[in-house]
């Protein structure tokens, strides 16, 4: 039998059996019972100058076959968002050419894709209000003009020019009148980014989502959905409760996915109490998330599709521990842990990621996503995975006894 050696952060090593792969099925074609999309990260070239401070240099080929394998499963791609390095190391030029590729891979496989909308092509951390309502628009129009759906991020440059909640419904007012696609809104919590404090005009969540609602609200005919990322699962079902007919809910929420996905489908999942009057009962997902387990998602809502909710419960539940190491604190640093994935799986043949952002976790805390994703049946090609993993220990003078070779 395969063994896998694990690195525990006193340094002792112990041995867990390789699981075999799960050997899930792709779909004949999209998922019907939940949208998905997978948020999908960037490869570097492996001998390029992707240090830190340095404009990225992209493997693409790498980086588009991996979104044609999550299309494959069935689940759409969320591109050139967070997970993708926006603000950590994948620049404004190449935020564009990803957009405009990944749209265009999309089209050929016939794949549904979302992108990030910013501000952070301005070179000045402090902009005015208007310099911030046009940098969107600039953004949001190259991206309909890609024919990508838009995800209106939240900006960093709204955030420091702010005063109050005014001057957040002022600038998302401006820009959805602007749209002419509907466009999803994204709420993105401090864990990812602490510039973001006070997003909406509050602190207070509560307070913060009234405004976010009265946003959505008024303008509901330029609102696909709403993308939640506060990783709180009882402000998620809040809101996802009072948004208006034809609003999804998009959840963000890498810890507490398994039961908003699940909702009323799904009762034996662990999740906040919901208003059984209400019209919405679960959530949808965009997830970065998915990208690192895009099988067992993809198999987790193939069985909901065939209204098998214990069979979604058996499959998804054992990958939110995972999921929960790859965001543990700092949660920012999440993107190493799907990069490390992605290598394990075969999907990319370095670990590496631009901005040398892959020295961001330790090898403990590595190895731990290792033993979880063996667990929960997401390595993808287990032979393959254990052979990587212990070349890496064995590059950091780690003695790996009776290594697959």
């Amino acid at each position: 039998m395969s063994h896998l050696t694990l690195l525990a952060g006193d340094g002792a090593l112990s041995r867990v059996a390789l699981a075999e792969a799960p050997g899930y099925t792709r779909p004949d074609g999209p998922l019907r019972s939940r949208a998905a999309y997978a948020a999908a990260h960037v490869v570097p070239k492996i001998h390029a100058d992707n240090t830190p401070g340095r404009p990225a240099d992209v493997d693409w080929d790498a980086t588009l076959d991996f979104r044609r394998a999550v299309y494959a499963w069935g689940l759409g791609v969320a591109d050139a968002m967070d997970t993708a390095q926006r603000n950590m190391g994948l620049d404004a030029a190449a935020t564009r050419e990803l957009i405009s590729r990944s749209a265009e891979v999309a089209r050929e496989e016939g794949g549904s894709v979302v992108v990030g909308v910013n501000t952070d092509h301005l070179e000045a951390e402090h902009v005015s209000v208007d310099e911030v309502i046009d940098a969107y628009k600039q953004q949001l129009h190259f991206t309909e003009e890609q024919g990508a759906g838009p995800v209106l991020m939240a900006s960093r440059h709204l955030a420091r020019a702010a005063e109050s909640a005014d001057d957040y419904r002022r600038v998302y007012r401006e820009v959805l009148k602007s749209a002419t696609t509907p466009v999803v809104l994204h709420w993105l919590g401090t864990a990812f980014d602490p510039i973001l404090e006070g997003y909406f005009g509050s602190p207070d969540w509560r307070e913060a989502s009234a405004v976010l609602l009265e946003i959505i609200g008024e303008h509901a005919d330029k609102i696909a959905g709403v993308k939640m990322s506060l990783l709180d699962a009882a402000s998620e079902v809040s809101v996802r409760e009072r948004l208006p007919e034809g609003v999804r809910m998009f959840t963000g929420d890498d810890f507490n996915y398994v039961g908003l996905i699940g909702g009323a489908d799904v009762p034996d999942a662990a999740q906040p109490e919901r208003d059984p009057a209400a019209s919405r009962q679960h959530s949808d997902a965009l997830l970065g998330a998915f990208a690192a387990i895009t099988p067992v998602a993809s198999a987790a809502i193939q069985a909901l599709d065939a209204g098998d909710p214990a069979r979604y419960l058996e499959i998804l539940g054992p990958t939110e521990e995972l999921s929960r190491q790859v965001f543990a604190a700092p949660t920012f640093y999440y993107k190493t842990g799907v990069a490390f994935l992605s290598w394990l799986n075969g999907h990319q043949s370095a670990f590496q990621m631009v901005g040398g952002l892959h020295s961001a976790r330790s090898l403990p805390h590595l190895s731990r996503i290792v033993e979880l994703a063996n667990a929960s049946g997401a390595l993808e090609r287990p032979e393959l995975a254990a052979v990587r993993w212990h070349g890496m220990l064995r590059v950091n003078g780690i003695d790996v006894p009776g290594v697959i070779s």
